[in-house]
């Protein structure tokens, strides 16, 4: 089966999430700080611009499948806190509670697949293997070709 569709494709979805994301902070800055005030986030506003650049900028780099590891592992590091701070604290919450728990477990699926593109890389139509050395390239028709040749060896 050809799977080389799927690695941008994968990386379109979960990439999608974090460009929107960081978008609707962008564009809703003054309540995003607010809420993050709210829940006693220190400098709001710095974390704010932070976490907006961080989105945004992390989120096209995974697209574009360039310093996919390194994108990954960023917004990996990120999404921890994030969970903790602003759904995992608000499980026992009756009023919010349910919902809060498919926040949780959406970051849990997200951060899986951003271990998935840390240890693998972007995959195939990235931009890492075009300007990676030929030995480097991951997800390639040649590194596939390699992998089936030594697997039939």
């Amino acid at each position: 089966m050809n799977t080389y569709l799927l690695h941008p494709l994968a990386r379109f979805l979960v990439a999608l999430i974090f460009i929107m994301s960081g978008m609707g902070k962008l564009f809703g800055f003054t309540q995003t700080a607010a809420m993050m005030e709210s829940v006693g986030f220190p400098a709001p506003s710095l974390f704010l611009v932070g976490a907006i650049l961080l989105e945004i900028v992390g989120g096209v780099l995974l697209l574009v499948g360039y310093k996919a590891r390194w994108a990954s592992l960023a917004l990996f590091v990120f999404l921890i806190p994030a969970t903790l701070i602003f759904h995992a604290a608000n499980l026992a919450d009756p009023a919010q509670g349910q919902q809060q728990m498919i926040e949780v477990l959406k970051n849990l699926a997200i951060l899986g697949a951003l271990v998935k593109f840390a240890a693998d890389g972007a995959g195939a139509y990235a931009l890492d293997n075009v300007l990676a050395p030929r030995t480097e390239r991951v997800g390639t028709a040649e590194t596939s070709k390699v992998v089936r040749e030594e697997k039939h060896a």
